[in-house]
């Protein structure tokens, strides 16, 4: 049975489906691409978008409560550009996705 961040990052893809996105996989987790550059990845319950430090999206998803700088490793070693988004959250995905996909080109 998928969990709720799996349907809501199935939503995603279908949402983003005629964008030049696509799927793939990045640190072994389902990934959202343009082309070769990941901008997105689902990971513990939620999903991570890289928005770019300092941008006002990537402040916005600062703020959510619950999300957090993107630390897949779990050591401290952040990705500063990437924010980590709790599932809970996930009416606000496309519209990273969306600032992800703009970012990206």
């Amino acid at each position: 049975m998928a969990t709720n961040s799996e349907q809501a990052y199935e939503r995603l893809v279908a949402d983003l489906s005629g964008r030049g996105v696509t799927a793939g996989y990045m640190f072994g987790k389902p990934t959202l691409k343009i082309g070769t550059h990941s901008i997105a990845c689902l990971y513990n319950e939620g999903m991570a978008f890289k928005l770019g430090a300092g941008t006002s999206e990537h402040v916005e998803a600062l703020a959510l409560r619950g999300a957090g700088l993107f630390d897949p490793s779990g050591t401290g070693r952040q990705m500063q550009d990437w924010v980590w988004v709790p599932v809970e959250h996930a009416k606000h995905w496309v519209e990273f996705a969306d600032a992800a996909v703009y970012r990206s080109v």
